[in-house]
């Protein structure tokens, strides 16, 4: 047997039986998973061994945003490992060089400069070191319904529950509130979060904080798309007080909402702004960090004192290239515009039918829809960092009826490939519609 076919010979209950038995999986006590065997993925869907098509209505991780299995990316990956397939970080290639200076059209404002990493928490790490090498400072500020990684540094930035396990962690880190206090307390006004955020930066002394980071359009924590004016009141008071503002676009950029960067909704120029997921659709990983030509200059004759062995890997950054490339060919951006009106009409056609939804939101194609037992009292279906019967019986429902996505507390995600139709779009929804039978059942007073 060839190792081609004995490779393709596995069932999927083999594939997963000894993936549990010689690999751990991540957020997870292992006695509890139950995961998805993949064999093929092509466009919006993924297939098991056996052939059964799931719908990837969650992008894999909010990723793969120009869709699986799309040649062009794979050829330009293929030409660069025949070429170079790997240089280390202190050398010069042309996918690198042709990245950076892609990556300065693209970025808003004067960011211009890159620095190149594994990922995206990687990319939120280096962040930090660069904003408390350019000011001195040493204190971060960071919201409490953010993710922004699972490394050491990353995850201590981290507001929600993740954190948890890994406390104390990285020293320097505060927290401020967020604008939005889940589904029953809804939104603060935005003049009041604001004030909010800079009593903060008083009380902890503004000399001593070299950066505020926050994710453009919050995402595992609900997609919370900021009101008008908030990211604008940021970016004055991190001005005002000479502290820089960190954008985390890991999720949110590449097309997500609509725009290159989400940022982009609001006119709004961060001093560092951090990516990685869409910016090769996952292809291959890569993250960086872009940064304002100021902050870039500061190290023209001071050590940069940060990198890693796959920095700047020249095969990931011709793959960047290549996605970067699709998007424009095909339109992506403009199509994701487009298919975010489509999204949005279903999501509200959903809470008008279905008593069990409490909100829904989007911005582009990155949606939620957040689910209640009573309207009246919004009460959530599932507690805060918990889940309930109900949403179990929701999620094994989507995957018996072949749609991938992200069950978590009381809500799930809309969040589909950038190229996906409106036909698409319906067929996911037409089991959406469907499984809300099951939480609606759930709602009190009906």
């Amino acid at each position: 047997m060839t190792a081609s076919a004995e490779k393709t010979s596995l069932s999927g209950a083999e594939i997963v039986a000894l993936t549990k038995q010689h690999t751990l999986y991540e957020w997870s006590a292992q006695s509890k998973i139950d995961p998805i065997p993949v064999a093929r993925a092509k466009g919006i869907h993924f297939w098991t061994p056996e052939g059964k098509r799931f719908i990837d209505f969650n992008s894999q991780l909010m990723s793969v945003n120009v869709g699986h299995g799309d040649e062009r990316i794979i050829d330009a990956v293929a030409e660069q490992m025949r070429a170079v397939a790997y240089a280390n970080p202190f050398m010069a290639t042309e996918p690198r060089a042709r990245l950076g200076a892609k990556l300065a059209e693209l970025c808003p404002g004067d960011i211009d400069t890159s620095f190149f990493t594994n990922g995206g928490a990687e990319a939120n790490e280096n962040a930090v070191k660069l904003a408390r090498f350019y000011t001195g400072r040493h204190k971060i500020m960071a919201r409490y319904r953010s993710y922004h990684g699972a490394t050491a540094g990353a995850i201590t930035l981290t507001g929600d529950p993740r954190r948890w396990a890994a406390e104390p962690g990285m020293p320097g880190v505060i927290r401020f509130p967020d604008e939005y206090h889940g589904i029953q307390r809804g939104w603060d006004p935005v003049d009041q979060s604001l004030a909010a955020i800079e009593e903060i930066i008083q009380l902890e002394g503004p000399s001593t904080i070299a950066g505020l980071i926050i994710e453009t359009v919050t995402g595992t924590n609900g997609i919370l798309v900021p009101q008008p004016g908030y990211l604008e009141g940021i970016r004055r008071l991190c001005t005002k007080y000479g502290i820089l503002m960190i954008a985390d676009e890991v999720m949110a950029g590449f097309g997500r909402t609509g725009k290159w960067f989400a940022i982009d909704h609001w006119n709004v120029v961060p001093d560092l702004i951090t990516m990685a997921k869409g910016l090769t659709s996952s292809y291959l990983p890569l993250g960086a960090v872009g940064m304002r030509r100021e902050i870039a200059a500061h190290f023209q004759d001071r050590v940069f004192f940060g990198g890693l062995t796959y920095n700047s890997h020249p095969t990931c950054c011709a793959a960047a290239l290549a996605t970067i490339k699709v998007m424009e060919d095909d339109g992506t951006i403009e199509h994701a515009a487009r298919m975010g009106s489509v999204l949005n009409r279903l999501l509200e056609e959903m809470e008008a039918k279905h008593p069990s939804v409490g909100a829904t939101r989007s911005i582009g194609l990155f949606g939620i829809i957040e689910l209640v037992r009573n309207r009246k009292t919004m009460e959530p279906m599932a507690p805060f960092n918990g889940t309930s019967e109900e949403m179990g019986a929701l999620g094994r429902f989507f995957r018996e009826q072949g749609l991938y996505t992200i069950v978590r507390w009381n809500g799930f995600f809309t969040n589909p490939p950038l190229c996906i139709t409106e036909a698409e779009l319906v067929e996911a929804f037409e089991i959406i519609d469907r499984g809300l039978a099951i939480t609606d059942r759930a709602v009190e007073g009906r």
